[in-house]
Order: C-alpha cells, then sequence, then structure tokens
C-alpha cells in the first residue's frame, strides 16, 4: 500500500472504529436494554453491542478491498489467510464482560497489518470517548474528547485535535505496571517481585481490555506483562499504536515481536514496554 492510501485508510478506520462506539452506546445506555447475552462456544458472552459494532466496522470497511479478520465474523480457513498481503484486524468490541458489568472499560479495536505485522491501529474507548491511534508515519496520538471529530475530517485536521504520545505530563511517580491487583498469575507476580528488585517502589494499575496496552503506549505505565491468553484481534491495534509511540510488544522472556496472521490465531505471552 503507498502513503496516500495509509493515510485514508487511518481516516476510515477512525470514522468507522467512533460509529461503532456510538452503536455500542446506543445499547449501552438503553435502561430497557437486557444486552441480549449468548455465550460462544469458548463460552465467552456475546451481545448485541458485539454484532452491532462488527456490523458497522465491516460496512465502513468494506470500499478498502481489503479482507477483514473480525473476532465477531466468519474466520477464513488459513490456507486462505496466508497469502493476505494486507488485512484488517478487528475486534469490535473488546471487553465485553467489562461491558456486561458496565465499567466503562471496553474498547473497539482496529488493526491493518501489512505482512506479519501491525502497521497501523485504531483504538476507541466509547464510554469515555477517549481514542488511540498510530501510524509509522505519523507517530502515535490520544485525543481525549473524540467527539470534536467531525464526520468529514481528514487527517491533517484530526492531527491538529490530538496530542502526540508518549505524554510528557502523566503524574506517574513510581515504577509502574499494568497488572490485576487481584487475579496475579505466578508468572506475573515473579515478574513483579523482579521490578521491586531492580526499581525499588512498584506501583500497580489494573484496567480493562487493550487499554492496559494503551497506558505504556501514553507513558501511564511502564510496562504491562500479560501472561494469560489473548488473541490476534485483541492486541493488533495496541501493539501497532505501542511500536509508533516508542514501545514494543515482544513475547515474553524474548526479544522477538509478535507475529500475527498465524494459522493458530492465540498469541504466545507476552510483554508491553
Amino acid at each position: 500500500m503507498n502513503e496516500q492510501k495509509i493515510q485514508s485508510a487511518i481516516t476510515v478506520a477512525i470514522r468507522a472504529a467512533i460509529m461503532a462506539g456510538e452503536d455500542i452506546m446506543q445499547i449501552y445506555t438503553d435502561p430497557n436494554q437486557d444486552f441480549g447475552i449468548e455465550r460462544k462456544a469458548d463460552n465467552s458472552p456475546l451481545t448485541l453491542a458485539d454484532k452491532a459494532a462488527h456490523k458497522r466496522i465491516v460496512e465502513m470497511l468494506a470500499d478498502t478491498e481489503l479482507p477483514i479478520l473480525s473476532e465477531e465474523g466468519a474466520h477464513d480457513a488459513y490456507e486462505n489467510r496466508k497469502d493476505w498481503d494486507a488485512f484488517w484486524l478487528v475486534d469490535p468490541l473488546d471487553g465485553t464482560k467489562e461491558f456486561i458489568k458496565k465499567n466503562g472499560e471496553f474498547t473497539v479495536n482496529i488493526a491493518l497489518v501489512i505482512g506479519s505485522r501491525p502497521h497501523m491501529g485504531v483504538i476507541y474507548v466509547p464510554a469515555q470517548k477517549v481514542l488511540y491511534f498510530g501510524d509509522p508515519l505519523i507517530g502515535a496520538y490520544k485525543i481525549d474528547n473524540a467527539d470534536v471529530l467531525a464526520q468529514d475530517d481528514r487527517l491533517p485536521e484530526i492531527l491538529a485535535k490530538a496530542t502526540r504520545m508518549p505524554l510528557e505530563n502523566t503524574g506517574k511517580k513510581a515504577y509502574t505496571i499494568v497488572a490485576s491487583r487481584s487475579h496475579l498469575s505466578p508468572e506475573t507476580e515473579a515478574f513483579i517481585e523482579e521490578a521491586r528488585r531492580e526499581h525499588g517502589e512498584v506501583e500497580l494499575i489494573s484496567s480493562g481490555s487493550s487499554l492496559k496496552i494503551c497506558l505504556v503506549a501514553e507513558g501511564a505505565a511502564d510496562v504491562y506483562p500479560r501472561y494469560a491468553p489473548t488473541m490476534e484481534w485483541d492486541t493488533g491495534a495496541g501493539h501497532a499504536i505501542a511500536t509508533c509511540a516508542g514501545r514494543r510488544v515482544l513475547e515474553a522472556g524474548t526479544e522477538k515481536s509478535l507475529n500475527y496472521n498465524k494459522e493458530d490465531l492465540h498469541n504466545p505471552w507476552f510483554v508491553v514496554r
């Protein structure tokens, strides 16, 4: 893809994420809505909001003529996927459990994967109207009030309303790790203890969905160790944004970047720093 097409893709992905977020919030804020919760084959929840966001994103990305690999869509067999040069990797509603709990910590994730690496990423937090996006051509950015964006804004207008990441003033004092305070795996506990030996004071912060990666990207946290299962669509957009902010997303214990469009779409354990 040439530079012009990639810049156009960023704009389309941002619009798609925000409009999908609006669809999600219509369901989220409806006092008469039970969310239509179903259980998928892996026993994870699926709601009307997941379906609505998926439908919106697929419609809006259709004109790019790139294949779409979405958590909530039909997954092409690897024999078909392996020859894709570029594709959209989508989680229409990342953090469905947070959505059901109504804690606001859910996101819309859209990544453009070229080859086996996420090139561009967009993450929208509908309940907070916060937008993160990144591309190597422009860097990584955050917009705290994404409702200032107009539907016809092009990339220069969007960038004029955004703040470059990492942010200069995050208020962080101690070495900060993104990790659950109540559900720490033995591997995560060992990671934290090693950090205490190296840095002394360590602060733990917790967040839902792909926001964990965004916290490292913006500089509010130093590291996010993930010693638990994730799928490619959970991490693709955040991986791209973090990389564009100068961070690294590596397989745990290695210097190898996460790869995408694998035959098995599960990620290995990883660390963002």
